[in-house]
C-alpha cells in the first residue's frame, strides 16, 4: 500500500506552493491568482526594470523550480503537475505577470513537453510584443553529448547564473549570452539505488536488491544502464569516470545533488565519498550537498561540473534570496584543530592496599563471571547486554590494577571514574562513572560515595524506588554511613535488589516495558551491584 502526505492527488501541486507560500522560507513569495490549473509562483515584488528569468517543468523536483524563486536567481516559476510540462496559458501568464521593456529570459530543460510548450508561450509573447529569448538546458551525459541530451540538475546552476546578471541590471541579450555559456559547459551525471513512486498504489520498483542505475532521468524513466550495487566508494567512480570523459581539463565547479529519499547523514557520506577521486583534485569550488533538482522518493544523487572560470565563480558566489539554493564554497580538505589535551587516566601514583585490592578484586571477578546471567535478565527487560557492559567495566578495572592508587581513596574513585568514562559503554558505565568521579572529589570515602549517589540521581534522571541500580547502591551506601559492616552492607544491597521485582519502572529501558512483564524479575542493574558486593563481603 502506498502511503503519502497528500490529500487529492490532482490538488497536490496547489496545496504544496500554497504551503511554500505560507513558510518561513516563501515569504517573499506569491502566486497568481489565474484558476484552476495554473500554477506560477513569483516575487512579490518584481522590478520593473530588470530582465525577468522565468523557468519550469513538472513538479515532484522540489525545491526546482520555485524554491529558488527570489532575488538573485528566478523571476517567476511554472509549475506543472507531477512530470508534466505546465501548459502554454500557465507560461503565457507568467512572461506577462513580470516581464518590463527590459524583456524575458526563459530557461527550459530539454524534454520535448516543456521545449513545446515553453516554445509556443515564447511565440505568442513576441507576437504581443514582448522581448523573448530562450535557452534549451541538456547537461545529462548519460545519453551521449547530443541533442537528445536531458535537462537535470545542472539547470539550477543556470538558473543561479541567469539570475545573477538580471539582478545587477545586465540587458537582455547579456544575460542570454552568459546564461547560453554555462548551459553548453555545465555537465551531470546521475547514479540511483531506486526509481520514484509517482504515486502508483501498484508501483513495482524496475531496480532488483542487488541493483544501481547510472544515467537516470529525474522523471523516474530508466537510466543509460543497470549496475551492480557496491559500496559508495565504487558507485562513485563509475559516475566520476564518465564526467572525467566528458570535461577532461580545468579547474572545476561541483554541485553535489541529492534526489528525494537520501537522508542528510548519507548525503554527506557521498560528498565525502566525491573527495577521494580523480575529479576531487581539480575541484575549486563545491556546492552542496543539498537536495537541488529531486525526484521524488528516489534514492540517488547526481554530480554536475562546470568550469571554475572567474564569471562563474562570481556568479555563483552572489547572495541570493531563496534560502534554497546552498551557496557555494572553496572545496578544500577537511580542516581539522589541535585537540584540547585531556586528563590522563592515571594522574596519581600507584600505591597498595592489600585488603582492598583483595576484596575489590573478588568483586569484579564475580561481575566477569556474571555475564551471561545478567545478560540473560537483561534480554526480558531490554536489549540484554547489561552483563556485558557490567563485565567489561570490570576487566578494564582489573587490568588497570598495577597502576591504581589504592592506598588514597578520594584518588582511587577520581582515577576509577576516568577509566569508566573513557573505556566503558552503556548508560551503567556512564553513570557509575559519574558516582566515582564525583567520590574523587571528596577526602571522606563514604561522604564522597553518598555525593556520588547525588550526582548520579541528578544526571541520571532516575530516582530511588524506579527500579534500577540505585536501588541496591542506595542502601548500601546508606549503611555503610551509619557504620555497617560489609557483609552487612552487602546484605542492605540484596534486600535493595530483590525489592526491585515489584517495583514499577520509572527509568531505563525498563520504563518502555510493560508492567506484566516486569513482575518478578530483578532490574540487571541492581543484581549486578548485589553480586558485587556480596563476592567482596565473602572475601577473607
Amino acid at each position: 500500500m502506498l502511503k503519502r502526505f497528500l490529500n487529492a492527488q490532482d490538488k497536490l501541486v496547489s496545496e504544496a506552493i500554497d504551503g511554500l507560500l505560507t513558510s518561513s522560507q516563501g515569504a517573499h513569495l506569491a502566486r497568481l491568482d489565474a484558476g484552476a490549473g495554473i500554477n506560477v509562483v513569483l516575487q512579490k515584488h518584481v522590478p520593473p526594470d530588470r530582465v525577468a528569468v522565468i523557468s519550469g517543468g513538472g513538479s515532484g523536483h522540489e525545491p526546482a523550480h520555485a524554491g529558488f524563486v527570489g532575488r538573485g536567481m528566478l523571476t517567476a516559476a511554472v509549475c506543472g503537475a507531477v512530470f508534466a510540462s505546465p501548459g502554454i496559458d500557465a507560461i503565457l501568464s507568467a512572461i506577462i505577470a513580470v516581464t518590463g521593456p527590459a524583456g524575458c529570459l526563459l530557461i527550459v530543460k530539454n524534454y520535448t513537453g516543456d521545449r513545446l510548450n515553453f516554445g509556443i508561450a515564447a511565440e505568442q509573447a513576441r507576437a504581443l510584443g514582448y522581448k523573448i529569448a530562450l535557452i534549451i538546458v541538456g547537461d545529462d551525459i548519460a545519453l551521449g553529448e547530443n541533442a537528445r541530451a536531458r535537462g537535470i540538475a545542472g539547470t539550477i546552476l543556470i538558473h543561479k547564473i541567469a539570475g545573477y546578471h538580471a539582478e545587477r541590471g545586465a540587458a537582455l541579450d547579456e544575460v542570454t549570452r552568459h546564461a547560453e555559456d554555462a548551459s553548453r559547459k555545465v555537465r551531470s551525471l546521475g547514479l540511483a539505488l531506486t526509481d520514484c513512486n509517482v504515486y502508483d498504489g501498484n508501483h513495482q520498483d524496475r531496480l532488483g536488491p542487488h541493483e544501481a542505475e547510472l544515467g537516470l532521468g529525474v522523471h523516474g524513466e530508466p537510466g543509460a544502464e543497470k549496475i551492480p550495487l557496491a559500496s559508495l566508494d565504487q558507485l562513485m567512480h563509475q559516475v566520476v569516470a564518465r564526467l572525467e570523459t566528458a570535461m577532461t581539463s580545468g579547474n572545476l565547479i561541483v554541485m553535489v545533488n541529492t534526489l528525494g529519499a537520501v537522508p542528510p547523514l548519507e548525503a554527506c557520506a557521498i560528498a565525502a565519498s566525491f573527495t577521494k577521486t580523480a575529479l576531487a583534485k581539480r575541484t575549486k569550488w563545491v556546492i552542496g550537498p543539498a537536495p537541488l533538482m529531486t525526484s521524488l522518493d528516489m534514492v540517488g544523487f547526481s554530480l554536475s561540473l562546470l568550469p571554475a572560470e572567474e564569471a562563474f565563480v562570481a556568479a555563483l558566489r552572489a547572495p541570493v534570496e531563496p534560502s534554497f539554493w546552498p551557496g557555494m564554497a572553496p572545496f578544500s580538505p577537511v580542516a581539522t584543530l589541535p585537540a584540547p589535551e585531556l586528563t590522563e587516566s592515571f594522574t596519581s601514583p600507584a600505591s597498595r592496599h592489600a585488603a582492598l585490592e583483595a576484596h575489590l578484586r573478588t568483586g569484579l571477578d564475580a561481575l566477569i563471571n556474571a555475564r551471561q546471567d545478567l545478560n540473560a535478565l537483561d534480554a526480558k527487560l531490554g536489549d540484554g547486554d547489561a552483563g556485558s557492559t557490567f563485565a567489561d567495566a570490570a576487566q578494564i578495572i582489573s587490568d588497570a590494577f598495577p597502576k591504581l592508587p589504592f592506598a588514597c581513596p578520594d584518588a582511587l574513585c577520581a582515577t576509577l571514574g576516568r577509566l569508566l568514562a573513557r573505556h566503558s559503554g552503556g548508560s551503567s558505565g556512564a553513570l557509575l562513572s559519574i558516582m566515582l568521579t564525583t567520590a574523587g572529589q571528596a577526602k571522606n570515602p563514604v561522604q564522597g560515595l553518598k555525593r556520588g549517589l547525588e550526582a548520579m540521581t541528578r544526571y541520571g534522571g532516575a530516582q530511588r524506588g524506579d527500579r534500577t541500580m540505585l536501588d541496591a547502591l542506595w542502601p548500601a551506601i546508606t549503611c555503610l554511613d551509619q557504620g555497617g559492616s560489609l557483609p552487612e552492607v552487602a546484605e542492605a544491597a540484596r534486600k535493595g535488589a530483590d525489592d526491585t521485582v515489584k517495583m514499577k519502572a520509572g527509568a531505563g529501558r525498563a520504563a518502555y516495558v510493560p508492567a506484566a512483564h516486569l513482575d518478578n524479575i530483578v532490574d540487571p542493574g541492581a543484581e549486578a551491584v548485589a553480586r558485587f558486593l556480596a563476592a567482596m563481603a565473602a572475601t577473607g
